[in-house]
C-alpha cells in the first residue's frame, strides 16, 4: 500500500508541477531572459513601436481620465478589463472601444491562478471573456494573468477561448503607496527599448488608494519620451507580434 501512495504522490506532485510551471517566467528577475526566449509572450513587438497596455479597468472614477488625456494626445491602447469590475460599469466597457481602444482580458477576479483548480480556472477566464465580448461588443484577443503568474490551464483555457497570452517588458510600479508621476516614468524608461509593451494600471481597484493619479501625471512625460525616441505608442494589435 505504501508504493501505492508514494506512485499516487509522485503522480499528484508532478500534476501540481506541470500545472505552475509557467509561473516562473513572473518572477522579477528572470524578466528579461523572458523576453529573450519567449519575446511575443514577454511582449517585444516591432523595434519603432511601444505597445502602452493598462490592467484592472476598468474603473469609473479613474478611467475616464485616461481616456480623456489619451484622446488628447491622439493615442490609443489596450485595457486589459477585470469582470468583476466591468460588470459594475458595463457601459465603460463600451465607451473604451467606441474611443477605439483595444480591450483583452485580465481575468475575473485578480487572484493569483497557481491558487486555483483547473475547473476555477476555466470558470474565471470563460466568464471574463463573455463579460468583455458582450458589454463591449468586441471579441478580445489578448489575455494578461493576474500578477503576471500563468499557468497551464490558464494558457490552455486562453488559447482556447481565441487569445493570446502576453506579459511586458516594462511596468511602472504604478501600484504602490507613494508611488509619483517622476518615479512611474523613472521605472517605466529605466528599461524600455524599442517594441516594448509597458504596464501599467488605470485603476486602483488591487493597489494603493488613488495609486492611478500617479500615472495618470506620468502619461504625458512618458508619451513625450517615446515620440522623442521615434518610437510610434499604440495598442498590442499594432505591435507586430
Amino acid at each position: 500500500m505504501s508504493r501505492v501512495v508514494k506512485a499516487a504522490a509522485a503522480v499528484a506532485g508532478g500534476l501540481a508541477l506541470a500545472h505552475a510551471a509557467p509561473a516562473v517566467t513572473a518572477v522579477q528577475p528572470l524578466e528579461t531572459l523572458r523576453t529573450r526566449l519567449f519575446p511575443g509572450y514577454g511582449g517585444q513587438g516591432a523595434p519603432d513601436h511601444i505597445a502602452l497596455t493598462f490592467d484592472d479597468g476598468p474603473d469609473p472614477l479613474s478611467t475616464p481620465r485616461f481616456l480623456s488625456l489619451l484622446e488628447n494626445r491622439g493615442i490609443k491602447a489596450t485595457f486589459f478589463l477585470l469582470g468583476f469590475m466591468l460588470e459594475r460599469d458595463p457601459g465603460l466597457g463600451r465607451a473604451i472601444t467606441d474611443a477605439g481602444h483595444e480591450v483583452a482580458v485580465h481575468g475575473y477576479l485578480h487572484r493569483p491562478m497557481v491558487l486555483r483548480t483547473p475547473g476555477q480556472t476555466r470558470d474565471d477566464l470563460t466568464r471574463a471573456h463573455a463579460l468583455v465580448t458582450d458589454a463591449t461588443g468586441e471579441t478580445p484577443r489578448w489575455y494578461r494573468p493576474p500578477y503576471g503568474i500563468a499557468t497551464t490551464s490558464a494558457l490552455v483555457t486562453a488559447r482556447g477561448l481565441g487569445m493570446r497570452p502576453v506579459l511586458w517588458t516594462s511596468w511602472g510600479a504604478d501600484w504602490r503607496a507613494g508611488a509619483t508621476g517622476s518615479s512611474v516614468f523613472d521605472t517605466v524608461t529605466r528599461n524600455l527599448r524599442g517594441g516594448g509593451t509597458i504596464l501599467l494600471h488605470d485603476s486602483d481597484c488591487t493597489s494603493a488608494p488613488a495609486s492611478w493619479t500617479a500615472t495618470l501625471s506620468s502619461l504625458p512625460r512618458l508619451l513625450d519620451h517615446c515620440e522623442e525616441q521615434g518610437w510610434k505608442v499604440g495598442p498590442l494589435a499594432e505591435h507586430g507580434l
